[in-house]
């Protein structure tokens, strides 16, 4: 399995070995929550609130102005 290494705590962090870039994990050590950076080789970086809108934007467009991500 492939790791790279935690930002925050500097602990190796396992990444599944079908991950993409933009993909999330979790340190196990730490429990920061970091998103898949670099493939060759595997790297990650601190999760930011522009990586959780980008989760949130399913690119759902109704044509009336409903993204589908608020009620």
């Amino acid at each position: 399995m492939p790791t790279a290494v935690c930002p925050e705590c500097q602990e190796e962090v396992f990444v599944d070995a079908e991950s993409e870039q933009g993909d999330f994990v979790e340190c196990d050590e730490c429990g920061s929550d970091l998103v898949v950076v670099g493939l060759d080789p595997v790297e990650v970086d601190l999760r930011s609130d522009e990586d959780d809108e980008r989760d949130h934007d399913d690119g759902y467009d109704d044509g009336y102005g409903f993204d589908g991500d608020s009620y």
